[in-house]
C-alpha cells in the first residue's frame, strides 16, 4: 500500500481532555478510521527551544518527547490533520509518503 507516514512529536506531560495528548491522539485516530498508531518515548531530545531533556532516574518524569507514529491513507492523514486543527492543538510534526504491506501475510505464528 502506497501512503502517509504521519509523525508527531509531543511532550510527554500534555494533556487534552483529561489523556496525555499522545493517548488521545491515537484515540482519536482509532475513531477517525486509521488503522493503527504506535507512541514511542524518547531516552532523551531536544525541541525548537533548544533545551536538551534527559531520561534520569532520578528526575521525575513528563518533560521527555513522545513521538507517535501512522501508516495512513492520504484522505486519513488530511482527516487526522484537520481534526487536529479544528481541536485547536498546536504540535510539530512530520509527513512523508511511505510504502508498507506484509510479508508472508498468511503465515502468522
Amino acid at each position: 500500500m502506497k501512503g502517509i507516514y504521519l509523525i508527531f512529536y509531543v511532550q510527554e506531560d500534555r494533556t487534552r481532555h483529561g489523556l496525555l495528548v499522545y493517548e488521545w491522539l491515537l484515540k482519536e485516530a482509532r475513531n477517525l478510521g486509521l488503522k493503527g498508531g504506535t507512541a514511542f518515548k524518547a531516552i532523551a531530545g531536544f525541541g525548537r527551544h533548544g533545551l536538551i531533556h534527559a531520561d534520569h532516574f532520578i528526575e521525575l518524569a513528563g518533560d521527555l518527547p513522545v513521538e507517535v507514529t501512522f501508516m495512513a491513507t492520504e484522505a486519513e492523514a488530511e482527516r487526522l490533520l484537520a481534526f487536529i486543527e479544528r481541536e485547536g492543538q498546536s504540535m510539530f510534526y512530520v509527513r512523508m509518503p511511505a510504502e508498507c504491506g506484509f510479508i508472508n501475510e498468511q503465515v502468522r505464528s
